[in-house]
């Protein structure tokens, strides 16, 4: 019986049916958030005022024709959706919740959380290329270079807790606060947290950092050929990264989630809300910008400003101060 444990946090919490239901659930209070900030009603009539449209959303494009391009690479195409929702849903079963095994909690874990979670990025650049298509592939050469724009800033900010905890152990680092008494360090990452949050933006590639997959530029970017099935994929896809990003992010600058399995799926869905309300309220705040801008931005901006973060850290860690 000692396997049905394992078996429910990889099917059920926190794996795939947990996080499909909270990410689609996520995604509608984004869109909600982002219509109410521009005066309009967003989802509204499918379930209870609307929440059940990002659901609809998927089912109707899994119903909907699977076209696969005559000069695409046909199991490359079809790949890339797979190897992007297996990435993200993998870096899902490390929330620092419930059931901790030492495939899932180990010394080092932080940095298999990153890992996966840049390679949906990548994922999107190779669907692009291998679809063959010019709009594809100008938004494939877009995301590489956002990539390389916004991913070293990421990992700086990310690695900024673990610094602070000594441990590269995402439970660890989750519960420091707490375990250490020095709950003042949530405020001291404050720097980290925002470039975090900044660019997590990017990797969802969410306005103003959508240069990839602009309508009016470059039609759907790297995901122009996808449709039915595989775009669904794709779909699925982003709500789950935003999911395991913003709930990473929670557990890592905002303490974590101490105690049982209630109180630490309830911290776990508060806290994970409150950073969506955040993106949303930077993808309304801000209009899209140029690619040139945003590798300008990370480099002259971010990446400093991290740099210093961790900086800061260090020397009141050299000091004995936590």
């Amino acid at each position: 019986m000692e396997f049905i444990k394992p078996l429910l946090y990889i099917l059920v919490f926190p794996g795939f049916v947990f996080q499909f239901v909270f990410s689609t659930y996520l995604e509608w209070v984004d869109r909600k958030l982002y219509a109410r900030m521009q005066n309009r009603r967003g989802p509204l009539y499918t379930g209870y005022k609307g929440m059940l449209q990002p659901v609809a959303d998927i089912f109707k494009l899994f119903f909907k024709e699977d076209i696969v391009p005559a000069g695409a690479d046909r199991f490359m195409f079809s790949f890339m959706p797979i190897l992007g929702l297996a990435a993200v849903m993998t870096a899902g079963l490390y929330i620092p919740v419930w059931l901790f095994t030492s495939y899932n909690s180990f010394e080092g874990d932080l940095v298999v959380v990153l890992y996966l979670l840049s390679i949906p990025s990548l994922v999107l650049f190779l669907a692009g290329w291998f679809s063959v298509n010019p709009f594809s592939l100008i938004g494939a050469t877009r995301v590489l270079t956002q990539l390389f724009a916004y991913e070293i800033p990421f990992f700086l900010a990310m690695l900024t807790p673990a610094v602070v905890a000594g441990s590269w152990q995402i439970q660890k680092i989750a519960v420091f606060p707490w375990t250490s008494g020095a709950f003042w360090v949530i405020a001291l990452q404050m720097l980290a947290f925002l470039v975090a949050l900044l660019t997590l933006q990017a990797k969802l590639e969410r306005v103003p950092f959508d240069i990839p997959e602009a309508e009016t530029e470059v039609v759907g970017g790297p995901l122009t050929e996808y449709s039915g099935k595989k775009l669904a994929l794709f779909r699925i896809q982003k709500d789950i990264l935003m999911l395991v990003g913003s709930a990473f992010i929670a557990a890592l600058f905002l303490g974590g989630f101490p105690g049982g399995i209630l109180l630490g799926v309830l911290q776990l869905l508060i806290k994970t809300t409150f950073i969506v309300f955040l993106l949303s309220v930077v993808r309304a705040g801000f209009a899209r910008i140029r690619i040139d801008q945003i590798v300008s931005f990370s480099w002259k901006y971010l990446a400093p400003v991290s740099l210093v973060q961790l900086l800061i850290v260090l020397i009141l860690k050299g000091n004995g101060a936590f």
